[in-house]
């Protein structure tokens, strides 16, 4: 069963009193109203509160009894720890978290969804690059081997957008792909690889032209050569190292910065826009500060368009390993084959055992926001990610930093984290993300464009200058999913065409790069 459905409303735009049920089956259904319905509201299919339900809280549908199921999403979401009356709040502590499915159980690509009719006509305006990859943006990343050159590079970057930028106008931004990691860690522990393979393959990223530069100190135990990509240069071209002898102070350090990143904007400023077929986008999902409207409103949405891009030949990746934990029984029969299947158990089973080690738990993961929303637990959360999934068959899998392979529908494994699953869908390789959201975050990354989408109007409305598109007309009525998913479609195109900037990118409004770092620092 899909997570993905078309939500029956009762009620209607208005002040009229207005719930969701998402399947048939569902034994609760969310309030729409904003600031939520009183005690004794009473609603068009004669559903009487007895007490107040904050908006996207659930209202029993029906009498649930101690140890029954509550069910959303035609999925069970929570055990009833106490007698849950019709018409009452099913609020967090009235129900247990349901265990997630076991991981040697699951089927295997044993419902394939047939492909949907191809898409053919649709392109963007893009850079393509030599490897044949296109980028949606023209900019200069100067990568680092240690955090200990950031404020050094911080300097450097500050001189080349005042002094250099302006001679090279078709060059967007220079950005630092800076990070908290190369020394006083252990470099050569098995799990080093994810943090490594991660700061390689964001120097790859479509967005940059294929010029590669780095700089690093000379002292790290991540030696900066390891940084520059088999045939883009070699390390004596690429590498900027602050403690060469050559450099006399801090003043020769910035100018033998300046110089190598002129050479390369030089280059970068011969890239034009081009057309290139809607196949050539690498477009990554995600979802933060989620409510419960995500599952219903902004994530199916996204999950429509992912299913357009990917008729259209594009690439698409989905993530967050924990918000997928619980919902794995929905997406194995989805693989296009076993043994993607296998790898998605793979990456689940890895994640279990992360966590297990940490001392940690899945069910830690919603946060107080999450839970004001409407989100009793994990299980109703990964419910509602899933969603951005869509309905096309899983095509691939991508362990924690590795580059992008396959086209049509990907799970890229990622930590749920903003910042990390956002750095390490730009390892992976997506060249502008959408990013749902309904508790509000101003999220933004400096080396892709992404697209805000608003689970409910009423934060579309308050945030008018964050929020690019308000997916709460699904709630209310106003639009459909089907709408709501060509309206993105086609915003995704004029995005990564340049010919609409999102609001993060008219405010420079960016977040710094996070890696993934699960070995030890010593």
């Amino acid at each position: 069963m899909s997570a993905v459905s078309t939500p029956t409303l009762t009620g209607s735009a208005g002040d009229v009193p207005r719930t969701i049920r998402l399947r048939d089956d569902d034994n609760v259904a969310i309030v729409v109203n904003a600031f939520g319905l009183p005690a004794g509201t009473v609603f068009p299919d004669g559903l009487t509160l007895t007490e107040f339900v904050p908006q996207g809280h659930k209202v029993a549908l029906a009498d649930i009894p101690v140890g029954g199921h509550v069910r959303r999403y035609g999925e069970v979401v929570g055990i009833a720890l106490r007698d849950i009356p019709q018409g009452s709040w099913v609020e967090e502590s009235c129900v247990e978290t349901p265990t997630a499915p076991a991981l040697d159980a699951l089927d295997k690509a044993t419902r394939v969804p047939a492909p949907l009719p191809s898409l053919e006509g649709y392109t963007f305006d893009g850079f393509r690059n030599p490897d044949g990859s296109v980028g949606t943006k023209n900019i200069l990343a100067i990568s680092t081997s240690v955090q200990c050159v950031t404020g050094t590079l911080d300097v450097a970057i500050k001189r080349i957008r005042e002094e250099l930028l302006p001679r090279f106008p078709n060059v967007d931004d220079v950005i630092g792909l800076t990070h908290a990691y190369g020394c006083g860690v252990a470099i050569n522990a098995p799990e080093a690889v994810i943090p490594i393979r991660t700061l390689q393959s964001l120097a790859k990223n479509p967005n940059f032209g294929g010029e590669v530069m780095v700089v690093g100190l000379g002292c790290e135990k991540l030696v900066s050569e390891r940084l520059v990509p088999e045939g883009r240069g070699t390390p004596e071209d690429s590498v900027v190292r602050l403690q060469d002898e050559r450099h006399d102070g801090f003043g020769s350090m910035i100018d033998s910065i300046m110089a190598m990143a002129e050479a390369r904007l030089a280059v970068l400023d011969q890239r034009r826009r081009e057309t290139c077929p809607a196949s050539d986008l690498v477009v990554g999902l995600q979802c933060g500060g989620s409510d419960a409207f995500s599952g219903v409103t902004a994530n199916p949405s996204l999950g429509f368009a992912a299913d357009l891009l990917v008729r259209c030949g594009a690439t698409v990746l989905f993530s967050e390993v924990t918000e997928v934990r619980d919902a794995i029984h929905l997406l194995t029969p989805r693989a296009a084959t076993p043994e993607v299947a296998d790898a998605l158990i793979r990456e689940m089973a890895w994640y279990d055992d992360y966590l297990e080690k940490g001392g940690a738990d899945r069910r830690a993961n919603p946060s107080p926001g999450n839970k004001k929303g409407g989100l009793n637990n994990i299980v109703e959360k990964a419910l509602g990610s899933v969603a951005k999934s869509g309905t096309s068959a899983i095509s691939g899998v991508l362990a924690p930093g590795e580059r992008v392979r396959e086209k049509g529908l990907i799970f890229a494994a990622t930590p749920a984290s903003d910042f990390v699953c956002g750095t390490l869908q730009l390892a992976s390789g997506i060249t502008l993300q959408v990013f749902s959201t309904g508790r509000g975050t101003p999220y933004g990354l400096a080396q892709a464009p992404v697209i805000k989408v608003a689970t409910r109007t009423e934060l579309s409305r308050r945030w008018s200058d964050l929020i690019d598109l308000d997916a709460g007309r699904v709630a209310t009525g106003e639009a459909t999913i089907e709408e709501m998913g060509w309206e993105l479609f086609h915003l995704i195109l004029d995005v990564a065409s340049g010919r609409k900037r999102p609001w993060s990118d008219r405010w420079g409004l960016f977040n710094d790069l996070t890696l993934f770092n699960p070995a030890p620092i010593t």
